[in-house]
Formats: structure tokens, C-alpha cells, sequence
């Protein structure tokens, strides 16, 4: 037999469900809100709801290691995937060939080596024609200056001398740099007595036509320097 429901009024026989049947008929409650408040919350919802947590944790770690795997997986593909290693053995079994081409004609090539190369033709895959390009390219741009880096290296044992030259050089520019702004400086002087000196001659052209207009003969006198314009003003 199932128990009374002490929130529900209608089948309450107690003193709480009378009190709450008084409440509802004075409508200080209602019947909504305890309805609200008697439903049931099992104790064990927050336990599902942890587990699901707990579950998405551990598939969140899961993928994260996937992701580092696959993040490995390709920065190491050059070492471990099959493509890459094929292309690197089928390069170390042509590498292999070659080298075996080489021992087995070993005696021909040291032959032909102790010979001059004078119009010879040697013969090159087509695999290797664009590094053969760009080596003659450097060879020649080598060659054009073959000469300059000829001239350095000679002119190294005479780098000390050619210092000293050059120190010598640039002390006497600074000698003839400083004799040039004294130079300068006295010419500067010598326009500015000049302009002086032109001033000066307005009155003195005067003052020797009233000298002529008394009757008195000024012998001419050169207008080179300011002392001499300065004793005619003092006559």
C-alpha cells in the first residue's frame, strides 16, 4: 500500500495536509506551486549527468591523441610512409648502380683522367642538363672575374704600404683642405676691403674737384688698399 502524500491535500489525513488544505482555501497558496514542489527529483540524475561528463572527458582525450598521432604521422611521413620510402630506396638503388658503373670502369676512368681534356665531349643524362646550365653559368660569371680576384690576391703582400699611402693621401687633402678655407677666408677679407674701397671713392673723386676748383693739383694717387684712402681723408 502506498503512503499518503503529505503535499497532496486530497488524500492527506494529517495536520499538514488539513494546514495545506486551508492555505489553498485562503489563497495564500496555490495549487500550482505545490504541485511544483512534490515533484520528484531522483538522487541520481547528478550521478547520470557526471558519468556523461566523465564520458565526453575520456572521448575529448581520445581525440586528442588521435590528432597527435596524426600530427606525427605526417611530420614523419618523409621517414615512415611507404611512398616516401620507395623514392628514397629507387634514389639509393640509381646512386648504387652508378657507383658500380664506376668501380667496374675504375681503369678506364683513371685513364682518361691522365689524359688531356682538349675537345672532348663527355656524355650527360638529360636529368642532369639544368645543373649543367647553371654550372656553366657560375664558371663563366668565375672566369670574368678570374682576373680581379688574380689582381687582390697579388696586391695582398702590398696592402700595409698602399694603408700607408693612403694615410699620407688623406693628410695632406687635410693639409690642402685647410689652406683652402684660409684661402677662402682672406678672400672674403679682400671683397669686403674692396666694397670698402668703392664706397670710399664717391668722396674722394669729390674732395679732388674742389681741391682742382681752389686751383690745387692732386696728383693721382692708386686706390689699392685702405690705408692709402684713408691718408688722402687725413689731407
Amino acid at each position: 500500500m502506498a503512503a499518503a502524500n503529505p503535499w497532496d491535500p486530497a488524500t492527506a489525513l494529517n495536520a499538514a495536509g488539513l494546514l495545506l488544505g486551508h492555505f489553498i482555501t485562503s489563497e495564500l497558496v496555490t495549487q500550482e506551486m505545490l504541485n511544483i514542489s512534490k515533484k520528484p527529483t531522483s538522487c541520481f540524475v547528478n550521478f547520470s549527468r557526471l558519468q556523461q561528463i566523465t564520458d565526453i572527458q575520456a572521448e575529448i582525450y581520445q581525440k586528442n591523441l588521435e590528432i597527435e598521432l596524426l600530427s606525427l604521422e605526417k611530420d614523419a611521413a618523409d621517414v615512415v610512409h611507404p611512398s616516401f620510402l620507395a623514392q628514397k630506396c629507387h634514389s639509393l638503388q640509381s646512386m648504387n648502380n652508378h657507383l658500380e658503373a664506376v668501380l667496374k670502369e675504375k681503369r678506364f676512368l683513371r685513364q682518361r683522367l691522365l689524359k688531356p681534356m682538349c675537345q672532348g665531349n663527355l656524355p650527360i643524362e638529360a636529368v642532369y642538363h639544368r645543373y649543367i646550365v647553371h654550372l656553366l653559368e657560375l664558371a663563366v660569371t668565375f672566369i670574368e672575374r678570374l682576373e680581379d680576384h688574380l689582381e687582390t690576391i697579388r696586391n695582398i703582400p702590398y696592402l700595409d704600404a698602399d694603408l700607408k699611402k693612403m694615410s699620407t693621401a688623406l693628410a695632406k687633402m687635410d693639409i690642402l683642405v685647410t689652406e683652402t678655407e684660409e684661402l677662402a677666408e682672406n678672400i672674403l677679407k679682400w671683397r669686403e676691403q674692396q666694397k670698402e674701397v668703392s664706397s670710399l671713392i664717391p668722396k674722394i673723386l669729390a674732395e679732388k674737384n674742389s681741391l682742382h676748383k681752389h686751383g690745387v693739383i692732386v696728383p693721382p694717387l692708386p686706390l689699392t688698399s685702405k690705408v692709402n684712402v684713408q691718408t688722402i681723408n687725413a689731407k
